[in-house]
């Protein structure tokens, strides 16, 4: 026999070795997670995902980034709606579902989903909001500081309270309004990364906002309001996430002294949404886990409707209007998409730092 044909088998056993080592390494590959550079969490859609009137999900969905859609949809069995992903650039967007659990538990199962990698990824936290009108106007973008829990609470009924007490509402395990010092404050008071919404704020300033005539028609109603006479700009402020639709003028004030209170004055009340501390929670539960870097999230809540009733106007009636339809809601799901778009598409297109440290640190 040739030397040609006893080195043949070797030959062919060497061709098998490293075609099959070829195939298992794509295998792994197919299988290894998917890195995601940045996570937007929204909360709602209404109807369908696309081609219909928008809830927060369907901007993100039919443009992605840059007018390209996100097709690329993973089921996630035991989360609110699918995550649809842009595998090139590493983005992930999804809706959580309306209601602290249901957020929470929403987040916690994706936080956990093996076929994506967390470990170095921005999350931008957005969605539409009600706004104080001595702060800020429909339409505006606010990047959060703080984000207060407004359910964790005793409460006496008004007409039972002490007659000296401003609010028959005071936290948790304490026996009056706003006791000194502050009670514990575990899950009733997330700081966020303030360096890292500074660098927001000022990287989206040049962004223009979308605005409209039913959101210009609403602001005209709040004489004596300047802020909420103007047009829609992006602001920084604070968010209570509370699980009660509240609205009205005393309400809105209890709201500025809560979170006053827990922020232990470093805080000042701008907007107020559901789900946010739920969120918040799941994914101060997945760092603590090493799946997420706590330090590299967001708040953005875009102003869809007032906090309280314009003046002339009973808080009954101006509540009774908002549940028809929230006049600046096309306004806030354009701005949520046009501002948390700008600085996702910034922190991806600059991977290399922004994967070492968040920017602004």
């Amino acid at each position: 026999m040739s030397a040609v044909h006893r080195n043949l088998p070797c030959a062919l056993m060497g061709f098998f070795v490293i075609g099959g080592l070829l195939i298992a390494q794509a295998a792994r590959a197919e299988d290894a997670p998917i890195e995601i550079r940045v996570t937007v969490l929204v909360n709602f859609e209404v109807g369908q995902d696309t081609g219909d009137a928008p809830g927060e999900f369907q901007a993100w969905r039919e443009r992605g980034l840059d007018d390209q859609p996100l097709d690329d949809c993973f089921d996630l069995p035991y989360s609110t709606h699918a995550a649809c992903v842009d595998r090139d650039r590493g983005l992930l967007v999804t809706f959580t579902g309306l209601t602290q659990d249901r957020a929470a538990a929403s987040v916690m199962a994706l936080g956990l989903d093996e076929r994506f990698d967390f470990s170095n990824s921005y999350w931008i936290i957005g969605g539409i909001a009600g706004i104080d009108p001595a702060d800020g106007t429909l339409g505006s973008a606010v990047w959060g500081n703080y984000v207060v829990n407004g359910d964790w609470a005793h409460e006496i009924d008004a007409r039972e309270m002490p007659k000296d007490w401003k609010t028959g509402y005071f936290p948790f395990m304490t026996g009056e309004p706003y006791p000194q010092p502050r009670a514990d404050d575990t899950g009733k008071v997330f700081a966020l990364n303030q360096d890292l919404a500074g660098w927001a704020f000022k990287e989206s300033a040049g962004v223009e906002l979308f605005d409209n005539a039913a959101a210009q028609a609403l602001r005209a109603e709040y004489k004596g309001f300047p802020s909420a006479l103007g047009p829609p700009k992006i602001m920084r402020g604070d968010n209570l996430s509370a699980s009660t639709f509240w609205h009205g003028k005393y309400l809105n004030e209890w709201a500025n002294d809560w979170v006053s209170y827990w922020t232990e004055g470093d805080g000042e009340f701008v907007t107020t949404a559901v789900e946010d501390s739920g969120i918040l929670e799941a994914l101060r539960f997945l760092d603590g886990g090493g799946r997420v870097d706590f330090d590299r999230i967001m708040l953005l809540r875009t102003a869809s409707n007032f906090s309280m009733q314009p003046p002339g106007m009973t808080a009954v009636d101006s509540l009774t209007r908002e549940t028809e339809g929230f006049g600046g809601m096309l306004p806030a799901v354009e701005n949520l998409w046009r501002v948390g778009s700008n600085v996702a598409r910034v922190l991806i297109e600059n991977w290399e730092q922004s994967r070492s440290a968040p920017p602004g640190s």
